[in-house]
């Protein structure tokens, strides 16, 4: 069944399985629609519709059966098959509790239709903005007394632009963010991505955060030049909350996205303005509240917003509280003291549920100072929350806050069973650490957090910042000890992540919450108390998850840190080779082709050698194949596939004989013995399994996507053009599926030049323009510089010679400085036909000359027989060179072509050889020569090639009949 969540009219509400959309009365599981009966859905709705809140059982009757008498058994019969319609109780989860006496509440987790939006799909012509789940809205709360300050913003950001809700810490601005971006998307269909920045200790994430809530991926030295690239033409909303600690930096990349992608809007929560251009502010005051509750009825009291929150919160922590006018008037005047800070309010009425409303009130006296100093100097979280926390810190007991402050070290979510072994020690066992968990979390000072895991708990900004003070206070002896269970604790986890790909693939999913953390460990290991030994370690093992969140600068800056502190207890073991392969594989990807990747990824081979790891030395062959490849050392990149294929003989599993096919096919393909690559490429095609990302992130590339295209492009050498057309296309939408833009550009390069050479001009063009807007919005420089070239090379194509030299030689000069030398070649090849076609003779001729040496001197042979033909074309060109000379190339082009099975080449050697008989008047010779080329080629008769043919055939059967005369 199909569901358009962004549907204004429907308004889906999400829970398990099951999504509901109240509008239409409709419940559906799984995507299938299921029967439920009219009372069952009512009740349904109406409890889903308060999550979270104990519905009485007198607004169920008047929901369900208004108007109607109706006995409690009918209540109960409803709700038991409404229970066993859910399977309510049968798996972990509870949805429907009971409340004794008073109602029933839904205590399952509700999403509303933003929260599980899909992302779109990414066409075959360019690269489309993926929203990843990390962006997604976290859950939303009933807002309290806050329908016009939604309004007011809503009303702001009806045309884009930056807008920032400002208030102190705990007025409800995050609240009101995540239900205004819900409207947002439920109700005029806009795509919301939410960042919580809290996670963040440097101003320099901030675009890298963007990037993976818009499932961006980056791997470049400028992640906002790749975020820019892909939002500049976007309708979207980003909600940054929590930027009062990050302001100066969050208001630079704000104007920077204003300015490049005027049709996004963002939405901020600070303590302070962002003092941004063009900002538009929208101040969050308190929650009102009576200041003198003389005359006013319960009813009128109640209707407060501060009132009714702190009556919702105190009912929802003891359903026994009972509110006559006494309380209510008791209540209003802690609200008052409070001065309707939200946070405030919600922590004296769990208090107040638990010690009563008169303790509460007179120990909210002792303990609370409510009057802010508002001094810019002062600490922001001081300002607000000080006494709250100071009064709610005092009512634990030494257990539970001990716990609360060694909590502290967690930034953003984490679990019970990641807290008990940084939180126990000899001081606090487990069992000890529990109880006080428990306790904290009904004190609402542990708060779930569902975003990323079902068991999953934070503590909130302010509240974290106060508990950490005091494990400051403690002394560094104490907080270093934490600090270091802390990173050992990540440094475990992430080594546990599994043994193959595809589990390690699944366990970098399940941490990519947990950067935060994990960032905070490497600081602490990295710093002047920190743990050499305990920060290089968690960097290695933490490879995998930098790989999956496309973090490679990060990773590469990390890897680099690690390499330089390794202890001589550390040298050549797992742990170094895996950090020097990161550390190569990075820097290939972050700052291009540079020497220091190549020693890196030669350490890692060393090592895996001397350790007998013969799967860890093919993927690092696989790396250093591809890394001398890009270099143009192809005689150095053979002789890493040639090692790979004995590696992978003994080891004898059919993915390592795939692995190393693929590269021998490769590199036999450049050498020009097309035969045997065709051999090779097939072998890997036919051992390797389908492609996934788990596997293309652990190898670094997709070997099976690599084998994919270098078979296409033999195919076209060996004659067979649609079936090279076929398999470029297939691959390409092979690597799109991966998600991996490496892959995609590497399918998307050589699939181009099988698009150039069948004379495919339409999709040539489309492949050029998807691998240029890749290459553009993920930074890669190399890969600009080669698009570039390609340009250059479509202008030569289509008549614009004089472009396409100036291109091409620009191309060139760059990818020269970045030591990419794996399309030098091609664009020679095509710079000296511009040049010929300029009548720059001299320099066509200079051109060629230089690019056959070279090919000659490494190895690179396969586009010999072209640059023979293209020499002949330039010597014989207006009396250039004697004809002999250009018969004699000709007919080495010939040669070379037949030697390496390369028919496509040999044809088009052949036709400028019959064009040269045809003008010396050798008639009879030339059929002889195309006739066997007439016969073997059987398909791609639309190609530009076999057209040419077709036309000079003519000309000579034409020619024939004029010599033999009337």
């Amino acid at each position: 069944m199909e569901r358009v969540f962004s549907d204004p009219e429907v308004g889906w509400l999400a829970f398990g399985p099951f999504e509901l959309a109240p509008s239409k009365r409709l419940l559906v599981r799984n995507g299938a629609p299921v029967e439920i009966g009219g009372r069952a859905l009512d009740l349904l709705v109406a409890l889903v519709e308060q999550a979270g809140r104990v519905v009485s059982k007198r607004e169920l009757f008047e929901r369900v059966w208004p108007g109607r008498v109706v006995e409690d058994a009918s209540l109960r019969f409803h709700m038991a098959n409404l229970r066993k319609l859910l399977g309510d109780g049968e798996g972990d989860e509870r949805l429907i509790a009971t409340q004794v006496g008073v109602g029933y509440a839904f205590v399952g987790t509700v999403r509303t239709a933003a929260a599980v939006e899909p992302a779109p799909p990414a066409g075959i012509g360019g690269a489309a903005l993926s929203l990843s789940a990390a962006g997604a809205l976290p859950a939303r709360t009933r807002l309290i007394g806050r329908e016009a300050d939604v309004r007011r913003v809503l009303d702001g950001l009806a045309e884009p632009r930056l807008f920032t809700v400002v208030g102190p810490g705990g007025m409800g601005k995050t609240s009101l963010v995540i239900d205004v971006g819900c409207r947002l998307a439920s109700e005029h269909g806009r795509n919301v991505r939410f960042v919580d920045l809290a996670a963040l200790a440097d101003g320099a994430l901030i675009p890298s955060a963007l990037a993976g809530a818009l499932g961006i991926p980056v791997q470049t030295e400028d992640p906002m030049s790749v975020l820019l690239g892909h939002i500049q033409a976007r309708d979207v909303v980003l909600i940054l909350d929590n930027c009062e600690h990050l302001v100066d930096a969050v208001c630079a990349v704000a104007e920077r996205i204003r300015e490049a992608a005027p049709k996004v809007s963002l939405l901020a929560t600070s303590r302070e303005p962002l003092r941004a251009r063009d900002e538009h502010i929208h101040w969050l005051g308190a929650l009102a509240f009576p200041s003198d509750t003389t005359g006013l009825s319960l009813q009128e009291i109640l209707a407060f917003p501060a009132v009714e929150l702190f009556v919702e919160r105190a009912s929802a922590a003891n359903s026994a509280l009972e509110v006559g006018a006494d309380e209510a008037r008791t209540i209003a005047q802690m609200c008052e003291r409070l001065d309707g800070m939200a946070l405030a309010i919600e922590l004296a009425a769990v208090r107040a549920a638990a010690h009563g409303l008169e303790t509460t009130g007179a120990m909210l006296g002792e303990r609370f100072a409510l009057g802010w100093a508002g001094r810019r100097t002062a600490q922001p979280r001081q300002q607000t929350l000080q006494a709250t926390l100071d009064w709610s810190y005092g009512l634990l007991s030494p257990t539970e806050r001990r716990t609360l402050e060694r909590l502290s070290v967690f930034r953003g979510a984490f679990s019970l069973r990641a807290a008990l072994p940084i939180v126990s020690d000899g001081d606090l066992d487990e069992a000890q650490v529990v109880a006080a968990f428990e306790e904290l979390a009904s004190k609402c000072l542990v708060t779930p957090d569902r975003t990323h895991c079902p068991e999953a708990y934070r503590l909130l900004e302010t509240t974290r910042a106060y508990a950490r003070a005091k494990l400051d206070e403690r002394g560094a002896a104490e907080l270093d000890v934490v600090r270091r269970r802390h990173a050992v604790f990540f440094r475990d986890t992430l080594a546990g992540l599994g043994e193959t790909p595809e589990e390690i693939f699944a366990g970098a999913a399940m941490m990519s919450g947990q950067i935060g953390n994990i960032r905070d460990a490497l600081e602490w290991g990295f710093g002047p108390k920190g743990d050499l030994a305990v920060a290089a370690s968690l960097v290695a093992a933490g490879v995998p998850l930098f790989a999956y969140l496309s973090l490679f600068v990060e990773c590469r800056a990390w890897c680099e840190r690690a390499v330089r502190s390794l202890g001589d207890q550390f040298h050549g073991t797992a742990m170094e080779m895996e950090l020097q392969a990161a550390l190569g594989l990075t820097i290939m990807f972050t700052r291009g082709n540079a020497p220091e990747a190549g020693v890196a990824l030669r350490r890692a081979l060393d090592i895996a050698v001397a350790l007998g790891d013969r799967w860890n030395q093919l993927r690092l062959l696989g790396r250093l194949h591809i890394f001398h490849e890009r270099v143009g050392e192809f005689e150095q990149a053979l002789a890493w596939a040639e090692q790979a294929v004995d590696v992978a003989e003994r080891v004898g599993h059919p993915e390592a004989i795939g692995l190393a096919a693929s590269l021998a096919g490769v590199s036999h393909h450049l050498f020009g013995d097309q035969a045997r690559a065709r051999r090779e490429l097939e072998i890997s095609l036919q051992k390797s399994a389908p492609s996934q990302r788990s596997r293309t992130l652990y190898y670094g590339f997709d070997h099976r996507n690599r084998s994919g295209i270098a078979l296409a492009r033999v195919l076209w050498l060996q004659g067979l053009p649609d079936q090279a057309r076929r398999l470029a296309v297939q691959t390409e939408i092979e690597a799109i599926g991966l998600d991996h833009p490496v892959t995609r550009c590497i399918a998307l390069i050589w699939s181009h030049s099988i698009y150039v050479w069948t004379g495919d001009e339409a999709q040539a063009q489309a492949s050029l323009d998807a691998f240029a807007e890749i290459a553009e919005v993920n930074g890669f420089v190399p890969y600009i510089a080669a698009a570039l070239g390609q340009r250059g090379v479509r202008a030569i194509e289509t008549g614009r010679a004089v472009d396409g030299v100036a291109w091409i030689e620009e191309s060139l000069a760059r990818l020269h400085a970045a030591r990419y030398e794996l399309l030098t070649t091609t664009f020679e090849l095509a710079l000296a036909q511009g040049l010929l076609i300029c009548d720059r003779l001299d320099d066509a001729l200079h051109t060629v000359d230089a690019t056959l040496a070279r090919c000659r001197a490494n190895g690179e042979a396969f586009a010999l027989p072209e640059l023979l033909r293209l020499r002949a074309r330039i010597v014989g060109q207006d009396g250039a060179g004697p004809q002999a000379e250009a018969e004699r190339l000709l007919v080495e082009a010939l040669n070379t072509s037949r030697e390496q099975g390369a028919r496509a080449w040999e044809l088009r050697a052949a036709l400028d050889l019959a064009r040269l008989w045809l003008a010396q008047g050798r008639t009879d010779e030339a059929p002889a020569l195309l006739t066997p080329l007439r016969d073997a080629f059987v398909e791609g008769l639309d190609t530009a090639d076999l057209r040419d043919l077709e036309r000079l055939w003519g000309l000579l059967q034409e020619a024939m009949v004029a010599s033999k005369g009337p």
